[in-house]
């Protein structure tokens, strides 16, 4: 394999010319948001990111990445591996188990985020950007790499600055972060957007499911709908934040909706060519602690989308060390709460008011640039916007961080949210915030028809009404309904109208009653005993809302008399 690699970069020269050309061909066919400049290489509409901006809430921290350009010819399937390296054929081959797994993402998120829309070719132009498709499909049978796909130390030489956040558990660097595995996360990002995409029972960085399962996520953040080019291209660039990234991943997504076909693992086409210069890189770590249950990967050299040979070390070390400049986190020495308002919202609605931290240095000067990780803990079902229960974000010019919009889950009562600086161990500090039960403000008959009945008969018309909360139906509000004895006694009434339970006995208190998504509620019938007069019947819900109905039992009339004879009459005498 390492061979074969050492070839394709022997011919990066040839390939990336060839790749420059091919853009040329592909613009015809790219779909909105793409334009084509002189040079034939695509670029994306309405998208300005920072061309130094930090790594925020990057999946790779910004790392490296191949810039090899889809080829000039349209994907044909085809079952050949060994099909010219720049050929259409050749390029669209994905490694059979590196495809299963973008597929098997991309059910998976169809399935539990619907509205975002995730191609699977998405997973796969990602992945051929971040790590030539896992080194060409270099994975076990399980779908981890059999050597370890490194990007270079995050140190702030030509890349952001990102102390370690794992101890070396992912990237064997106990002194920074580095890009690990077949999608390239960095630890800290990993910490909170890792899932299991093989039902093992483990988050794996280095296993192609469980890192494609945690791309597709990461992509549907925030409510993103990625068959939205504003949508696609902040999802892309959230992943990486680079013009350049972007618009390479847009290629590689376009070529790859034209025709894919499958390959052997490990004999997919490798790319040559990365965004770093070859300075970049740093020498290869130590291999990560191997975790139970799981085949730590040999380390090869950091990628981050590409390979390069460690350089070794002088063999006498400069009489001084360079000195590294603090970076901003460095200079952090308390977060502060930056002005959150009283955090409370009703059971499955957004909160109106965002979570604000300030990174300070000890004068209380505000820190730009430093990531901020906030979490949500506690006995909760409230995600931040997008499903997720970490986000991490990065502070402006002021020092201050604003996390994503709350989603208030149906659970109900206090939970918090921790905000801290990634890469240092000062005190974070905590925001507790309130879901309270679904409430309506109003309540209304749905019709005005007069409700009455005769004793001993049932309603004709059944009793139905409309909750709202704010002039907005309220959905799932709790209500009770109670069948009274005055206006100004709220007991149980003993006599007149009443409901049946399931064994058809009479009860005049319903409780567990709920509204539906239309915020309507209709009650059972209702029947009347032997007592005729005027019955009111009160319905309350959570958050005060009340309607008291009057119901009508009138005397059932007569039965109409019939000729008989008297009951006194005698019977006629005899002749």
């Amino acid at each position: 394999m390492a061979a074969q690699f050492g070839r394709r970069l022997r011919k990066g020269a040839m390939n990336t010319t060839v790749a420059a050309v091919a853009v040329a061909a592909l613009a015809a066919s790219q779909g909105p948001g793409l334009v084509t400049d002189d040079s034939g290489r695509q670029s994306a509409t309405g998208t300005q990111p920072s061309p130094d901006a930090p790594a925020g809430d990057s999946a790779t921290g910004n790392s490296p990445y191949y810039t090899d350009l889809p080829p000039l010819d349209s994907p044909t399937p085809s079952p050949s591996a060994t099909a010219d390296p720049i050929t259409g054929d050749a390029a669209a081959g994905i490694p059979a188990t590196v495809l299963d797994a973008y597929k098997k993402a991309a059910d998976e998120l169809r399935a539990s985020k619907p509205g975002c829309n995730l191609p699977w070719e998405l997973l796969a132009a990602i992945g051929k950007v971040e790590s030539g498709q896992a080194r060409g499909g270099n994975v076990d049978a399980n779908g981890t790499t059999i050597t370890a796909i490194l990007g270079p130390q995050l140190n702030g030489n030509g890349f952001a600055n990102i102390s370690d956040t794992d101890n070396g558990r992912y990237d064997g660097d106990s002194a920074y972060d580095r890009a690990v595995g077949p999608m390239q996360f960095i630890p800290s990002t990993w910490a909170w957007a890792g899932r299991d995409g093989n039902d093992d029972g483990l988050k794996d960085p280095n296993n192609i499911y469980d890192a494609a399962l945690a791309a597709g996520h990461y992509l549907c953040r925030f409510g993103w709908d990625l068959s939205t080019d504003s949508d696609l291209n902040s999802a892309i660039l959230s992943y990486n934040n680079s013009t350049d990234y972007l618009n390479t991943v847009l290629s590689w997504l376009e070529y790859y909706r034209k025709g894919t076909h499958e390959v052997p693992d490990g004999t997919g086409q490798l790319p040559s060519d990365r965004s770093d210069e070859p300075a970049g890189s740093s020498p290869s770590p130590k291999p990560p602690t191997k975790k139970p249950g799981t085949q730590s990967p040999t380390p090869e050299p950091p990628s981050g989308g590409g390979s390069t040979s460690p350089t070794p070390p002088p063999s006498t070390p400069p009489s001084t060390p360079p000195s590294t400049p603090p970076t901003p986190t460095d200079t952090v020495d308390h977060l502060e709460d930056a002005g959150t308002a009283q955090l409370t919202a009703m059971a499955g609605d957004t909160f109106g008011e965002r979570i604000s931290a300030r990174a300070e240095t000890e004068a209380g000067k505000g820190v730009a640039k430093v990531r901020i990780r906030f979490s949500i803990v506690g006995d909760t079902d409230t995600t931040f916007t997008g499903g997720e229960k970490v986000a991490t974000m990065v502070t402006g010019t002021s020092g201050v961080a604003l996390a994503p919009a709350l989603k208030a889950g149906e659970k109900t009562g206090d939970f918090t949210v921790r905000a801290s600086v990634v890469g240092r161990s000062i005190p974070g500090v905590g925001y507790t915030a309130t879901v309270t039960a679904r409430a309506a403000d109003s309540l209304a008959r749905t019709g005005d028809e007069a409700l009455t009945c005769v004793t001993g008969g049932e309603f004709a018309n059944q009793v139905q009404v409309k909750a709202t909360y704010k002039g907005a139906a309220a959905d799932g509000v709790a209500a009770t309904a109670t069948l009274i004895k005055s206006a100004d006694d709220p007991t149980t009434n003993d006599k007149g109208p009443y409901f049946k339970d399931a064994d058809g006995t009479a009860v005049r208190t319903l409780t567990g009653l709920e509204t539906d998504a239309d915020g309507l509620l209709t009650l059972p019938k209702l029947y009347a005993d032997d007592t005729a007069g005027t019955y009111l019947l009160r319905i309350t819900t959570t958050g005060g809302a009340v309607l008291t109905v009057e119901l009508t039992v009138t005397a059932a009339p007569s039965p109409s008399p019939t000729a008989s004879t008297s009951a006194d009459a005698s019977p006629s005498p005899s002749a």
